[in-house]
């Protein structure tokens, strides 16, 4: 396998470049269709048949996120889908308001600071922008083998068929056999923390994120993501998920819950169909070397991952589709130094994301009464104002 380009933007065909995206989530949806809009031929594998297309509970998006989202060409139906706020409280374990703080607009004054939507309208939202593009999409489907020569990749899917690509965008999620198989090591690490998450009908009067820390949970929060729904959410020390039966998981959750005040109440009364629960746990992964190898490339939570304390987590992947698209239409040359730029962009600004991300459930774990929360935040969010 070759792991440098030694000729500049080969076409494997003669003609115009061909890409495989391997992954239907955000980061490979996101390249697909950037890159379909500057005519490159593009392939998208997913192996779900579903296409992920009813998973999920809730997102929380913020300005950079729904910055790119516009550059897709998505943001009147996200925004039509959604919930906008721009303001987080914090309140006591019983409900009580202890203040409110305005959240920055780190896409710009034009778009709101947050947006808060249910998963599976935005991945069908995405889903509809994929197939307006005119990708090849092929679903149930995943990669056998790759093999790199010089000129491309020849590569081997799993219902047998064969194809030659240019260039492969592994965008196939936190534990990315692709990075594997092309020997990229790294691998995602437990943080030693865990979120139960479940969508719930909207109580009257619940605009905005609000975040308690105390009581049985580390944190006790809920996010609006349309004018009915919101999905909440309770995060506690990480435990083996071979001892929780699924069969109890609105029974953990609601356990949890029940001891928090103001809207709390309301929602607890609908945590009640376990199947609708989502246990997971927090990690925190970032190559830090080269997110190539050859002629195939990491995207989104191939590359990186967060725990979702500064909601940032599908942002990231997004700004990563966004510059390696940009990257890839604007260069005549698709070679190593293209991919080295690429790298020399998104790392700094991943990993201060990863490390800011981190540190506050750290803080929690070991509790840190005197953390420089604020001091985090602020940093964080004036950074990621400026363009990827």
């Amino acid at each position: 396998m070759a792991d440098t380009l030694t000729h500049s933007r080969p076409r494997s065909s003669g003609g115009s470049p061909t890409v495989l995206v391997i992954g239907g989530g955000a980061s490979g949806n996101a390249v697909t269709i950037l890159l379909r809009r500057a005519g490159i031929s593009v392939d998208l594998i997913e192996a779900q048949p579903d296409w992920n297309a009813t998973t999920g509970s809730g997102i929380t998006l913020q300005g950079n996120a729904l910055r790119v989202l516009r550059e897709l060409g998505v943001w009147e139906q996200v925004s039509s889908s959604g919930f906008a706020f721009g303001s987080l409280g914090m309140t006591a374990p019983d409900g009580t308001v202890l203040f409110v703080a305005e959240d920055l607009q780190t896409g710009g004054d034009d778009l709101p600071a947050t947006l808060g939507m249910q998963r599976p309208q935005l991945q069908q939202i995405l889903i509809d922008a994929v197939r307006a593009s005119g990708a090849i999409v092929r679903l149930g489907t995943t990669v056998d083998t790759l093999e790199q020569d010089d000129d491309g990749v020849s590569v081997r899917f799993s219902d047998g068929t064969e194809g030659r690509y240019d260039l492969v965008i592994a965008a196939d999620g936190l534990n990315s056999a692709t990075r594997a198989a092309v020997g990229i090591t790294d691998t995602p690490e437990p943080t030693g923390m865990a979120i139960w998450r479940i969508a719930a009908p909207r109580p009257e009067g619940l605009d905005r994120t609000d975040l308690a820390y105390g009581g049985p949970a580390y944190i006790a929060g809920y996010c609006p993501t349309s004018e009915n729904t919101i999905y909440a959410y309770v995060v506690e020390a990480s435990r083996d998920r071979a001892s929780i039966d699924p069969a109890t998981y609105a029974d953990e959750m609601r356990r949890l819950a029940q001891a928090y005040g103001g809207f709390w109440p309301e929602i607890t009364k609908h945590i009640d169909d376990p199947a609708k629960v989502n246990y997971t746990w927090f990690h925190r992964h970032l190559v830090e070397g080269p997110w190539h190898r050859g002629r195939v490339v990491l995207v989104g939570d191939a590359a990186h991952c967060c725990p979702p304390t500064f909601a940032q987590g599908a942002a990231m992947s997004l700004e990563d589709a966004s510059v390696l698209a940009e990257l890839l239409t604007t260069r005549s040359d698709w070679d190593d130094q293209l991919f080295t730029n690429y790298h020399a962009r998104r790392l700094p600004r991943v990993r201060m994301v990863v490390d800011a991300s981190v540190q506050l459930g750290q803080w929690l774990l070991d509790g840190v009464r005197d953390a420089d929360v604020p001091g985090l935040v602020g940093r964080t969010m004036n950074a990621l104002k400026e363009l990827p």
